[in-house]
């Protein structure tokens, strides 16, 4: 399979980093590429890898990236919270695409926080080269986010529940106990093939390895957002997405139907596609998730 891979430097303020990404295919094809947002914050693109499927299948070149701090991009572990913020992200795919050559005329993919980040990067910046987007399995706040898995939370029985928001509450999130119940947790509403794909679980570590940008945005706790993102919200500014959209989801996800409403109520030109399990249709439902994604990204 035609692939490459590089950097390009990304300036923040007087300091230079690198961005590395991956190419599927050729961007010289004449068919317009799919740039691919991974999820987190502070996971790494590996779990997106079988979005090469894309190009298997249709022959759209498919760009991958790690976005800053994740992965094979600059690591910054000495950066404060602040740094970390959506507008930096934005900032980055800006510069990704005009070191690409792709500026004009491109696709976008965003799965999870890339859902949120790409929904957020079209309202605001409305930037003229994108064609179609794609938002996958993502919620457009997080407190909607953190309500529905708060509320996935209350249907285990009462002891899993207080045990698992006494370990949150005591700050005690390297606890076996802690940890084996968020994967029982994890197996029924973040990704159900069982056992858990290896690029699933590499992306996973990547985040125990450096978890600067998961602390930072997110916070280590799954069930209360301490992080920046803790009150974010996309919802007054998706009237000004103007491209054709998808929205996909599955009912047992933390982006489940009434979390994606806002979308498809507010986004002027909005498709959805419902899979049948939880947060990562990829992996749960590959064959029609490939398929839904080539026939929107394929129409003229």
């Amino acid at each position: 399979m035609n692939s490459s891979t590089g950097t390009v430097d990304f300036k923040v303020g007087d300091e230079t980093y690198q961005t590395w990404y991956n190419i599927v295919g050729d961007l010289k094809s004449g068919k317009r590429p799919l740039v691919t947002l991974h999820g987190g914050p502070g996971m790494s693109h590996t779990y997106m890898i079988s979005h090469t499927e894309i190009y298997a299948l249709y022959g759209i070149p498919v760009i991958f990236y790690d976005q800053l701090g994740n992965g094979k991009s600059t690591h910054l572990r000495d950066k404060p919270s602040e740094f970390w913020t959506p507008e930096l992200f934005m900032d980055e795919l800006d510069n990704l695409l005009v070191q690409l050559g792709i500026e004009r005329d491109f696709d976008l993919l965003g799965h999870s926080w890339g859902g949120m980040l790409a929904a957020d990067y079209v309202a605001q910046r409305q930037p003229p080269g994108v064609r179609r987007l794609v938002i996958s399995s993502s919620p457009p706040s997080e407190q909607l986010w953190v309500e529905s898995m708060r509320g996935y939370l209350e249907g285990f029985p009462p002891d899993f529940k207080e045990m698992v928001l006494k370990h949150e509450r005591d700050g005690n999130f390297s606890s076996p106990e802690y940890q084996a119940a968020i994967q029982v947790f994890l197996n029924k509403h973040t990704c159900q093939t069982i056992p858990w794909p290896e690029e699933l679980v590499a992306s996973f570590a990547s985040v125990e390895e450096d978890p600067t940008v998961a602390n930072a945005m997110s916070g280590s706790a799954q069930f209360h957002s301490t992080g920046s993102l803790r009150t974010w919200s996309v919802i007054d500014r998706l009237h000004r997405i103007s491209c054709p959209t998808l929205v996909t989801n599955g009912p047992e996800e933390g982006a489940q139907d009434y979390v994606v409403a806002p979308f498809i109520e507010k986004i002027p030109k909005v498709k959805w596609v419902r899979f049948a399990k939880s947060h990562i249709a990829f992996f749960e439902d590959r064959e029609y998730y490939f398929k839904a994604i080539g026939d929107f990204l394929r129409v003229d």
